[in-house]
């Protein structure tokens, strides 16, 4: 059995039918048993050299769990990983690295305080004697950064100070690092904007043309479609579908094997909002220096306005400021025609507003608390009894929501950390169902999430807009926004350069938009 020592390219490996690629990895048979949970139950995985992979599934599917242990985190109860033909055991990250095995997260493991070059080469650091040779360190974190199209990108920086698309190219730049022969790409695309997932998709298409294999996860099927080769498909932690050819297999395929059942992917049809309805958010000449400048809106009741641009334009920060978690040097906020006081978002919740952030983890969620107390943790005084919490009254507040969103598993004790990432996204807007808010700012509504979760939350959006909720919603999908929205902002450069009807704009105007925006 090999153990951490990678073996060589033409070794003794599994037969392959003539023309085919040479099967690189396989995983046989894989269980894994947390407490109260069979998260893996038997899961079948065959990746080529030279492949894209597609591994798909619900949140909660297993796919996480599965790539945990192909990368040493988690170690299998039952079955075997076998790389090139012969088990290997991987009983942590960094023998998975030795066997060429290199893994870039869902939520980025970047460290904030180190520069990018010592991001990349953290653990594996060029060194002679014990010294590190930061001059090679420095060139070759050039090269990598070159690779995947940003030389801009100073490997002095701190990370820190990076987007969150910065950030990604630096995890990706660690994966190259490796000199990986399977390189897992959790959500790549996640943070990214349309011009840089065609770059990760160029990078991607280099690497495979080298026979290095690609397991490539993504709840964005048209990904699927423009990157993929075949396609293992997860149900339950069960293998239910394996080495599906891409161009051969449908999306309502797809869906049904992921779902168990026919899933309509459309954003559903709204009523057009009734030109009496009262506005309940008003924006007007909101300013944050350095990030945005001079932005107005407003929302009606049973409206949805969508901000488009590209991934560090402004528009997170621009819902951040709009719920008191950045202070504007200029400009107002008003909810139903009263202004709330800037900077304080104690004082926006209170007025009816509600935010589900962009990184949900960080940001949004109590990670070790339960998923009650996250659920519940906006109103609090409505189960405090002379002062305490009662948690009894929490749980039954809390169960009510998770049932009606189909929070998995319903369990409301069960630390918020322990679900995938769609259910985590539903724990949030269950947050602020039970708050019954009048404007909901949604950043980001969809990422990381499953077509099955993503057509609930496209319905629950539908359904508040229609008791007369008023939303707000950023989305890297320009697709996605346009389908949401009756009204559109795009924003560039911290800037509105287009205010107008969705169904007057289209995708290519809004990216001409966002690129002229940019030159200028």
């Amino acid at each position: 059995m090999v153990n951490a020592d990678r073996t060589q390219p033409g070794e003794p490996g599994v037969p392959t039918v003539p023309g085919e690629k040479p099967v690189l990895l396989e995983m046989r048979g894989i269980v894994k048993q947390f407490p109260g949970a069979r998260a893996l139950d038997g899961v079948e995985l065959e990746v080529r050299a030279g492949e894209v992979h597609c591994l798909l599934g619900q949140n909660g599917a297993g796919k996480s769990t599965l790539i945990k242990v192909l990368s040493g985190a988690h170690q299998p109860d039952e079955g075997e990983i076998l790389l090139d033909g012969r088990p290997v055991t991987i009983p942590h990250p960094v023998a998975a690295l030795r066997l060429g095995i290199a893994t870039m997260y869902q939520e980025l493991d970047v460290v904030d305080g180190l520069t990018v070059a010592e991001n990349i080469f953290l653990g594996h650091e060029l060194s002679t004697a014990g010294f590190t040779q930061r001059g090679a360190v420095i060139r070759r974190t050039r090269e990598l950064l070159r690779r995947l199209g940003h030389p801009g990108i100073s490997p002095r920086r701190e990370v820190g100070r990076l987007s969150a698309a910065g950030k990604q190219i630096v995890s990706m730049a660690r994966a190259l690092s490796h000199d990986a022969r399977v390189i897992v790409m959790d959500e790549p695309s996640a943070v990214l904007d349309s011009q840089e997932v065609s770059n990760l998709f160029r990078v991607v298409r280099d690497l495979t043309q080298q026979g290095v294999a690609v397991v490539y996860i993504s709840h964005r099927l048209e990904e699927i479609r423009q990157i993929g080769d075949r396609i293992t498909v997860l149900k339950d932690g069960r293998t239910v579908a394996a080495g599906l050819e891409v161009a051969q297999t449908s999306t309502a395929e797809l869906i049904r094997l992921m779902t168990g059942r026919t899933v309509e992917y459309a954003i559903p049809r709204r009523p057009e909002v009734a030109p009496d309805a009262p506005t309940l958010l008003s924006v007007a000449g909101l300013t944050v220096p350095g990030e945005f400048h001079d932005v107005s809106f407003d929302v009606r009741a049973g409206e949805v306005v969508g901000l488009a641009g590209l991934v560090g334009s402004g528009r997170s920060e621009i819902l951040e400021a709009v719920f008191g978690a950045r202070r504007p040097s200029a400009g107002s906020v008003e909810v139903g025609g009263r202004r709330i006081r800037s900077g304080d978002v104690s004082a926006a919740v209170a007025a009816g507003v509600g935010l589900c952030p962009e990184e949900r983890k960080s940001q949004g969620l109590l990670l070790d608390e339960p998923v009650y107390r996250n659920i519940t943790l906006s109103t609090f005084a409505r189960t405090a009894n002379a002062g305490f919490l009662d948690e009894r009254a929490e749980r039954r507040q809390a169960v009510a929501h998770i049932e009606a969103l189909d929070v998995r598993p319903a369990r409301p004790d069960r630390a918020a950390r322990t679900l995938s990432g769609g259910n985590q996204q539903k724990v949030l807007l269950a947050r602020w169902l039970e708050h019954g808010c009048r404007v909901l700012l949604l950043d980001e509504p969809t990422r990381g999430v499953d077509v099955g979760a993503r057509a609930e939350i496209y319905a629950l959006i539908a359904r508040l807009t229609a008791a007369g909720t008023a939303v707000v919603v950023v989305s890297s999908e320009i697709d996605e926004v346009l389908g949401l929205a009756d009204h559109v902002l795009v924003v560039s450069e911290g800037r509105v350069v287009h205010s107008g009807p969705a169904a007057q704009i289209d995708e290519h105007r809004v990216l001409d938009l966002v690129m002229e925006g940019s030159a200028a």
